[in-house]
């Protein structure tokens, strides 16, 4: 067999305490070693620009995006995955659990099923070799919807779900405790008059009372047999965090306050913020403020959410808020991959996946030039 080898050299390697000027070697889809001092002749000049980590995805709504990109409109899946695909690769991301919502409402036809068969497409799609990143499944579980259990039952330790979250939309909790932001979103994307999302918010309300303590027990229930990780959606109080960590939750996805920010840290519970949020200096709900978190050591996880191109540049505004590279960067690379299980990746070490990009930073923004998956070059 021929060894193929890649060597970066005169580099900035965002190491996971460190930066060091340096070379690393790619050997047989793994990083072989990592060096300061003289590179090999072979190696590729970077000319000092940064080697990290790819970027890994916790929750991401880009595919529904394309597959859907406007309401009404049901693009082809095939082609909607690879652009998906090809998207991520573009910005970094070489990891990524896609979100697809589980749970409908009958007399929705924004809101009918869906996910089983976009998964089936999906996997086939990764059995294939087809897709340049590595995928895998992140069911969100809207745990009023009628047929939730009915559709997470169609789902098998073989569909490798590797991440389902608790979600409850339902009005005047979590993330809607305003109903403003959410009434504005019903009229200006599904179009929705005053009257229809009155009778709306009545319905929500009913299902959830009728449904959510049976739906969030088999949600839970359902994680723990597909061995996926569990996460929470939205806690807005200390009851609700408390809530969670009585299901063994440890990754909490976008808390909508700084008090229940505050009780995941005393549950040791991982947060979630929206990349979207930190760089555009607050939540479009009017939630608590990404960057309040971070300042107040409350922030661990980072996802794009729905903006692909937001992840990198999620880091680099931590990188200066922090004044710690390594810091910033583990946010949307080491800690996601622990979170997730995977420790094969998200880390500068030999021996670890060579999922890597490289990237500059331009009047501060980082501009990516290349990503690797496995030690092949992607993007």
């Amino acid at each position: 067999m021929t060894m193929q080898e890649t060597v970066l050299a005169h580099a900035t390697l965002i190491l996971p305490d460190r930066l060091m000027k340096g070379h690393v070697v790619i050997r047989d889809g793994l990083i072989a070693e990592i060096g300061e001092g003289t590179a090999p002749r072979s190696a590729q000049d970077c000319d000092g620009a940064h080697i990290a980590p790819g970027l890994i995805e916790l929750h991401t709504d880009n595919l529904e995006r394309h597959i859907q990109p406007r309401p009404g409109v049901d693009w082809p899946h095939a082609a909607a995955i690879y652009a998906h695909d090809a998207e991520l690769a573009g910005c970094g991301i070489t990891t990524v659990f896609d979100a697809m919502r589980v749970g409908s409402i009958p007399d929705r036809k924004d809101y009918a099923p869906y996910a089983r068969q976009l998964a089936t497409e999906l996997l086939a799609q990764v059995d294939a070799g087809n897709l340049r990143i590595s995928h895998h499944l992140h069911l969100r579980a809207e745990i009023c919807c009628e047929s939730l259990l009915e559709e997470l039952a169609s789902f098998g330790p073989g569909d490798r779900v590797g991440l389902v979250s608790l979600m409850d939309h339902t009005p005047g909790q979590r993330q809607f405790r305003d109903t403003s932001a959410f009434r504005t979103y019903l009229r200006s994307k599904v179009q929705l008059t005053d009257d229809q999302i009155d009778a709306y918010f009545a319905q929500l309300r009913e299902m959830s009372a009728r449904n959510g303590a049976a739906h969030e027990a088999g949600t839970v229930a359902f994680a723990g047999r597909m061995g996926a990780v569990l996460a929470s959606h939205d806690d807005s109080t200390a009851g609700e965090v408390g809530r969670s960590a009585a299901h063994g939750i440890r990754l909490a996805e976008f808390p909508t306050t700084r008090e229940a920010a505050e009780e995941c840290r005393r549950h040791s519970i991982r947060t979630i913020m929206g990349a979207p949020n930190l760089i555009r200096g607050g939540s479009h709900s009017g939630n608590v403020s990404a960057r309040e978190l971070a300042e107040a050591g409350l922030l661990d996880i980072v996802s794009s959410d729905y903006v692909p191109s937001a992840l990198l540049s999620a880091a680099a505004l931590l990188a200066d808020i922090w004044a710690d590279w390594p810091r910033a960067m583990a946010c949307v690379t080491a800690t996601p991959a622990a979170a997730a299980g995977l420790a094969d990746r998200g880390r500068l070490q030999p021996g670890l996946r060579a999922d890597l990009i490289r990237f500059r930073l331009v009047g501060g923004t980082p501009a990516l030039r290349e990503t690797w998956v496995r030690g092949q070059r992607i993007a």
